[in-house]
């Protein structure tokens, strides 16, 4: 399936009676890593369901497409903070139930899903239920099943941040490495995070823009943690929140 951006055009967000955004525009550029930082509340993961087809329709104002003009949710994969495995499914029954639900069958099917659990390290727990992994195993499962699905966008809420910090970090290259064809939406509270891991970081806040893009670096990642232009800019970054934060108190 063809790689492709997403194109936001005065889009506004509702949540119950409170309006988290208005006539919000944005480009996120295909075949890339995008981050959003923001502070808790402000609307990231209301906007990452609103691209994700997955508000009301009163909840939405304005045009979100992929940037092509064709239709964009057929080609969107999800995946939230928690792994979301189903407890009385088997590891590779996990990967592979997007097709069960949809009663697609095929002989290749299971094989497609144990080369996927083969790229992540988990071949040899394919059979395994899901309580019997740690919180990085169950990770590796839940990119295995978004793999499975081949849309060439792939949406991700906070996907490390219950994981230890040796554990994120292996996560963040092995993610980069098996995502790096898709077009990719962060939502993180971490600017290392987002500087590590993406072409450009976008912030939301309070004040006009509500959306803007402050970063875009065109160098291999994950990049190190020591990476000059990485510190430079989480120093910035970081600023720019403490400033939104105490403005909006």
């Amino acid at each position: 399936m063809k790689i492709t951006g997403i194109l936001l055009q005065e889009v506004s967000l509702q949540y119950e009676q409170t309006v988290l955004c208005n006539g919000v525009s944005a480009h996120f550029s295909a075949g890339k890593w995008h981050s959003i930082l923001g502070a808790s509340g402000i609307g990231k993961s209301s906007l990452l369901k609103a691209i994700a087809g997955l508000l009301e329709k009163e909840q939405l104002k304005g045009t979100i497409q992929a940037d092509d003009g064709n239709d964009l949710h057929h080609r969107i994969a999800w995946m939230a903070q928690d792994d979301l495995l189903l407890p009385w499914l088997t590891v590779i029954e996990n990967v592979y139930l997007g097709y069960h639900l949809r009663q697609e069958k095929s002989d290749s099917i299971k094989t497609k899903a144990l080369d996927l659990l083969t790229k992540v390290g988990l071949a040899a727990f394919a059979q395994r239920m899901p309580y019997q992994l740690s919180g990085g195993q169950r990770q590796r499962v839940a990119l295995a099943r978004t793999l499975m699905e081949e849309k060439p966008i792939v949406l991700m809420d906070e996907p490390f941040s219950a994981l230890d910090a040796v554990t994120r970090l292996q996560l963040q290259q092995l993610f980069v490495q098996l995502l790096r064809d898709k077009t990719v939406l962060l939502i993180t509270h971490d600017p290392l995070e987002a500087l590590r891991l993406s072409q450009e970081v976008w912030l939301m806040q309070h004040k006009s823009p509500f959306l803007s893009s402050i970063v875009q670096l065109d160098s291999t990642t994950p990049r190190q943690l020591d990476d000059h232009k990485v510190l430079f800019w989480q120093n910035q970054i970081l600023t720019l929140m403490e400033s939104e934060t105490l403005s909006s108190c």
